[in-house]
């Protein structure tokens, strides 16, 4: 099996994939990935694909936001959805979820939410990797299956929080039918539809006013 499972074989997230989805499908996915590293230019780096899951354990998950796919542009994606590493320019779609934050008074100018990450926010795509340059280039390869299957154990668990940004996060409302998650839907943040309703959704603070009321700590929304 390919090297791009080496660190997330470490992480308690490995068992359930295996468990759902089969070594076979693993391998198989692997090699897709590891050919498409050989053979163009991908991102995020190889070693930051499962970002997400190795920084958040599968029994510490409370928050999870759910994107699309990785930022296209060199030097951007990190393995976090939406998030970039510290000091990079802000790419669009990040820049309006700081807008958004704004009106709450939280002014972030660092890119990098590995701070959310810290406080068991899982920053999730459907797609976990991206040929440069090609926004969508990676579906159907098999990520989709493998996002599904995250999400599918998450739905078991109770008490979590979905944020499903976009279309593609939201087709996988039909996986989340546990009635004790909270789902919160809006428009990607992309500058080509946060003005039809991302802008204004209210996210952030209805996912804290939740968090209180399951006797949660808040998310501390600002970066540094």
């Amino acid at each position: 099996m390919g090297d791009i499972y080496h660190n997330l074989r470490k992480t308690n997230w490995w068992s359930i994939l295996i468990d759902q989805l089969g070594l076979e499908f693993l391998a198989n996915l692997g090699q897709i990935i590891e050919s498409a590293f050989e053979n163009e230019v991908v991102y995020p780096p190889r070693e930051v694909v499962f970002r997400c899951l190795e920084l958040v354990s599968p029994e510490s998950v409370r928050v999870i936001v759910l994107g699309q796919d990785p930022y296209h542009g060199g030097g951007q994606a990190e393995g976090l959805s939406f998030s970039v590493p510290k000091g990079t320019k802000l790419p669009p779609s990040l820049k309006n979820i700081f807008k958004e934050l704004e009106r709450f008074n939280v002014h972030n100018n660092c890119g990098s939410l590995l701070s959310w990450a810290k406080q068991n926010v899982l920053l999730l795509n459907t797609v976990l990797t991206v040929h440069a340059g090609a926004a969508g280039s990676h579906r159907g390869i098999g990520w989709e299956t493998f996002t599904d299957c995250i999400l599918s154990y998450l739905n078991k668990q109770d008490n979590l929080i979905f944020l499903l940004w976009g279309k593609d996060a939201q087709q996988k409302i039909k996986l989340l039918n546990n009635q004790k998650h909270i789902i919160l839907q809006a428009p990607h943040p992309s500058p080509l539809s946060a003005h039809r309703g991302f802008f204004g959704c209210d996210h952030f603070r209805l996912t804290n006013s939740h968090l209180r009321k399951m006797g949660h700590n808040e998310i501390d929304w600002s970066t540094s």
